[in-house]
């Protein structure tokens, strides 16, 4: 398995739930903001968030955090549904497609599949923090990782102990 660890600084990344959620549950969302100055949240997703209640901490950071935008999705091509992707993941895609170049931010493997075959530039959850850490914006990895997975991130210790590696832990 190969992680990229490097990430430019970029005015918008578009991010699915399931980052979102670890990172706002671990309180480590304001990595998000250390690699792009918008994250533009697709409104299925944000719908799906929201629909979690007021006091979900994550409906919360969608409602009062400036720079996590929400935005329309008006097409969702052909290309992305022959994937047959939750509403949340397609809308990442038809997003990233559309605004060509921006890095989209889903853990799920079949989503990931999809955006490479579009040539959609992909990360993970994983992969931002790896990139915070060799980027020298958090001190160490694990630490960062291991909130996430007290939150319901899921990652087995043979690939987290991988992804350490990558950067010297």
């Amino acid at each position: 398995m190969t992680w990229i660890v490097s990430w430019p600084v970029t005015d918008k990344v578009i991010i699915n739930a399931s980052p979102l959620i670890f990172l706002s549950r671990s309180h480590h969302l304001t990595l998000l903001k250390s690699f792009a100055d918008e994250v533009w949240v697709p409104e299925p997703v944000a719908e799906e968030i929201l629909q979690r209640g007021q006091q979900d901490i994550t409906a919360q950071a969608i409602k009062k955090t400036a720079w996590l935008i929400t935005q329309p999705v008006e097409h969702t091509p052909i290309s992305i549904l022959e994937w047959r992707l939750g509403v949340g993941e397609s809308s990442v895609l038809a997003l990233g497609l559309a605004h060509t170049g921006t890095d989209v931010i889903i853990d799920d493997l079949a989503g990931r599949k999809c955006a490479d075959s579009l040539d959609i530039p992909v990360r993970g959850t994983l992969g931002l923090v790896l990139a915070a850490k060799k980027h020298g914006i958090i001190p160490e990895a694990r630490p960062v990782i291991e909130d996430m997975m007290s939150t319901g991130l899921y990652l087995s210790k043979q690939i987290l102990e991988l992804a350490l590696e990558k950067v010297g832990e």
